[in-house]
């Protein structure tokens, strides 16, 4: 269970009834047309993928006045059999049951993609014998950032930070707006405190340095070739072990599936993606009423 399932009943009810409503502005014709007859939908998967979102899924249905009752837990892989796969039953008036239809297949498959991208990712680190992190970005959808964090955790990957409140993370466009890694990292701890860490983004070896002699926890050596980025991070490790100085080192800046082993070397701590969101196919579901 992720820990963002705790967050659904009081931070994001209030979201999806606004989404029913933005969905519903008036009146549902077509609910009309099929009245209020109890009815028995089926949720079909029709693409291998990690099964992700149920609470979600769940909340949509019960904000709609339906019973849903799933065949497979939360983020287990799902491989269709001849086509399709029978992942839940909804039951409830035929006219509440097309009420949410749309809303919770959007939300599954979305969710359901980025967890599978966050379990190949794993698997791949696993294979690789890499024991660092597999984390997501921020590069999230606006409004729609909870269920994505939620599906990179199904998956099996670190979800970062959430927001801009739960970490100092120190980018170019600040360095720059401050004049220096230093100037950024001492007005950082002026407002943050001991309990706060403190991430800087860093072009070069010399950069990565500079911030871990100014105090930050975390280095993120962005947009290097994979040969170089290894390279630094082994050189970075080094000096550091001699100073007895405690750094973690994030790589990060357009990884892919297909290029990320090439990163997973023992003095990088963490691998960010910011394609685990962008980009991400979605895992394809439908649902039918049955006849």
């Amino acid at each position: 269970m992720s820990r963002y399932s705790a967050l659904l009943p009081t931070t994001f009810a209030r979201t999806i009834e606004d989404w029913l409503a933005e969905d519903i502005p008036s009146f549902d014709y077509g609910g009309y047309v099929v009245g209020d007859d109890e009815k028995v939908a089926t949720l079909y998967c029709k693409s291998e993928g990690v099964l992700a979102g149920v609470p979600f899924f769940n909340e949509v249905f019960r904000q709609t006045g339906c019973i849903v009752v799933w065949s497979f837990e939360e983020g287990a892989e799902i491989i269709p059999l001849n086509g399709k796969v029978v992942v839940a039953k909804v039951s409830g008036p035929a006219r509440r049951i097309l009420m949410g239809e749309r809303l919770a297949l959007n939300i599954i498959a979305r969710c359901s993609g980025i967890a599978s991208r966050a379990r190949r990712l794993q698997n791949l680190a696993n294979m690789n014998n890499f024991t660092g992190v597999i984390a997501g970005t921020r590069k999230t959808t606006p409004g729609f950032r909870l269920i994505e964090k939620y599906g990179m955790e199904v998956g099996g990957a670190d979800t970062h930070r959430m927001d801009l409140s739960t970490m100092v993370m120190l980018k170019d466009n600040h360095i720059w707006a401050t004049g220096s890694i230093t100037n950024a990292v001492a007005k950082a701890k002026e407002v943050s405190g001991f309990s706060v860490k403190i991430e800087v983004e860093c072009q070069s070896e010399a950069e990565a340095m500079e911030a871990i002699g100014a105090g930050a926890d975390i280095v993120m050596l962005d947009n290097f070739s994979a040969e170089e980025l290894c390279a630094a991070a082994h050189s970075i490790k080094s000096q550091c072990l001699t100073s007895q100085k405690q750094v973690l080192i994030e790589a990060s800046g357009g990884i892919t599936e297909d290029s990320a082993a090439d990163y997973m070397a023992s003095s990088i701590d963490i691998i960010s993606f910011g394609s685990m969101t962008q980009g991400v196919p979605h895992v394809d579901f439908s649902l039918k009423i049955s006849p």
